[in-house]
């Protein structure tokens, strides 16, 4: 990894995982399901909705793919921080323990925002039955609930980022570490 800087490549890795799942999850929120009443021509009194292409679930399932992507190839490279090397005690071990579980906060409501986004985006209400009131409106995906997923996918690229960072640091400073320790100056030979 050479000077606790870590691997370019997993930094591109991530970020650019991470900058199509943001992509994904803006398209999603732009192309959201909307509907319009429509009588049925068989029952004057009663109502249905019609829904325009269902594009966005598809965007909604793509991000939170490549979000999943980017958080479990970072997971895989630091080994979850558990199961690799120790981490060298001090500022840079504590940092890579506070970005690490700040990244997976973030990660986890981002996920469940996008898929949460993608869920209610799918429900499509069919039949309204009878209404005799003209204010009803189809049920459709809330503004927004993409875009707070996307501006979580961001905060969790920028987090990991720097956990990977500081993890690196904390890694190359407990090999460093060890390789400058003195050896033992007690000789142990048996007397003749």
């Amino acid at each position: 990894m050479g000077e606790g800087k870590g691997s370019t490549l997993v930094h591109l890795l991530v970020v650019l995982l991470s900058l199509v799942a943001f992509g994904f999850a803006i398209a999603a929120e732009r192309r959201r399901s909307t509907g319009h009443i429509v009588t049925d021509p068989s029952n004057p009194n009663a109502t249905y909705c019609v829904y325009n292409l269902d594009v966005a679930t598809g965007y909604g399932v793509g991000s939170f793919l490549f979000l999943l992507s980017s958080e479990s190839l970072l997971m895989g490279v630091t080994k979850c921080m558990c199961f690799g090397r120790p981490l060298a005690p001090g500022g840079d071990r504590a940092w890579s323990i506070i970005y690490f579980a700040s990244s997976w906060v973030t990660f986890l409501v981002a996920e469940a925002c996008i898929i949460a986004g993608a869920t209610k985006n799918a429900y499509h209400t069919k039949y309204r039955g009878v209404i005799y009131a003209d204010n009803f409106s189809c049920e459709t995906l809330r503004k927004g609930v993409f875009i707070a997923g996307a501006v979580f996918v961001v905060a969790t690229m920028i987090l990991n980022i720097y956990y990977y960072m500081y993890f690196t640091k904390a890694t190359a400073a407990q090999s460093s570490h060890k390789s400058n320790r003195a050896s033992a100056t007690v000789g142990m030979a048996g007397y003749a």
